[in-house]
């Protein structure tokens, strides 16, 4: 194998690519990025079995060819590289000379042939959607997506597609996050994505405009094509949690809030909550006021605000970090608040309209 290609894109794709590579692999293959080339371009692919990407960059091919090269190194290396056109020569024992400016390497490379194929999704079905409106949902509901593998289910976001609307939603046990968008697709499906490869598809994806991303699903698989840019990942399977009936279908108490002064008043509270010294932060909210306090071991903190509060008179514990979760997600200067009694989870909604929703379990207070 032998090109030329520009250092600046090489050293993008490179960096995109190495977030879908094992850091540590029984497969030595796995720990490195496929590069092969042909034609007037080079393809570069990082896989760690469970999330692929490739994307493929312009490039002077002189002899076509391929190797996998450490991922670790080699991003090290095109990093540093002082020219503004890179070299790379690979000869029939994958020595893989590296050349760019006055610098030069040789490193070694593993044979193309260990790397194992990513996925064919067979039988797919298809929908294109806005790449701002994606990133957007998965930015709102992200957050509520489980950490810890208790139920693998939910380390991922469930999709709902169907009657023109996409809806996204995620739980952990402790808060629920649903986002809901119309979205031109009749045909109904519904798959769960893991988290990582959401976070990492979302790095891909753009803030503004009108580009578009093609989202292919198969029986096991899915595979988003973003620009130059193809993220292929397994989907989780099981029973993901009946979300529906988690959701309060009646309130008892309705509040509206402006989001900005919530979230100061639940940061300057939570001062005196640590890692280390856990409290819930209580919420009181009575006569058109939210009252909040803490208590811990190195103090106590409290703090208040006006709000339009209708119905019942409460009193909540919450983790503060889960309420703060919900409320930066929170599109609008002002939320809708719903609650029904101190041990039902509290909705936190938009203003106007239902396109967010979010829940969030109470914590049990202990009488002062």
């Amino acid at each position: 194998m032998k090109i030329n290609c520009s250092r600046q894109q090489l050293v993008e794709a490179v960096t995109n690519v190495q977030r879908a590579v094992s850091t540590k692999s029984s497969v030595p293959a796995l720990e490195g990025i496929l590069l092969r080339s042909s034609g007037g371009s080079v393809t570069l692919c990082g896989y760690d079995l469970e999330l692929g990407m490739t994307t493929y960059l312009e490039a002077t091919v002189e002899e076509a060819g391929s190797v996998v090269l450490s991922a670790r190194l080699f991003g090290d290396i095109v990093r540093r590289l002082p020219g503004e056109s890179v070299s790379l020569a690979v000869d029939e024992k994958n020595i893989t000379t590296i050349k760019s400016g006055a610098s030069e390497f040789s490193i070694v490379g593993i044979p193309a042939d260990e790397y194992p194929d990513l996925p064919m999704l067979g039988e797919d079905k298809s929908v294109t959607l806005s790449q701002s409106l994606l990133k957007g949902m998965i930015r709102q509901t992200i957050f509520a997506v489980a950490e810890s593998d208790a139920k693998p289910i939910h380390t991922g976001t469930l999709f709902e597609i169907g009657d023109d609307r996409l809806r996204l939603v995620s739980v952990d046990g402790y808060r629920l996050a649903l986002r809901e968008e119309i979205v031109p697709c009749q045909e109904a499906m519904s798959f769960v994505v893991p988290g990582k490869t959401l976070s990492e598809a979302s790095k891909l994806l753009s803030d503004e405009g009108d580009e578009t991303l093609e989202l292919r699903v198969g029986r096991r698989h899915i595979q988003l094509r973003i620009g130059s840019y193809c993220v292929t990942s397994r989907l989780l399977e099981g029973e993901f949690l009946d979300y529906r009936a988690a959701i309060p279908k009646t309130s008892a108490t309705e509040i509206v809030v402006s989001t900005r002064e919530f979230i100061s008043s639940v940061e300057r509270v939570s001062l005196l909550i640590t890692d280390r010294l856990k409290s819930p932060l209580r919420c009181r909210f009575e006569n058109n006021e939210i009252h909040l306090s803490c208590s811990t071991a190195i103090g106590r903190a409290s703090d208040s605000f006006t709000a339009a509060i209708l119905g019942d008179d409460v009193e909540m514990g919450f983790n503060n970090r889960y309420l703060l979760d919900a409320l930066r997600n929170s599109e609008g200067d002002e939320v809708r608040l719903q609650l029904n009694g101190p041990l039902s989870p509290m909705k936190v909604l938009p203003r106007e309209g239902e396109d967010y929703l979010f829940l969030v379990l109470p914590v049990r207070l202990k009488s002062e």
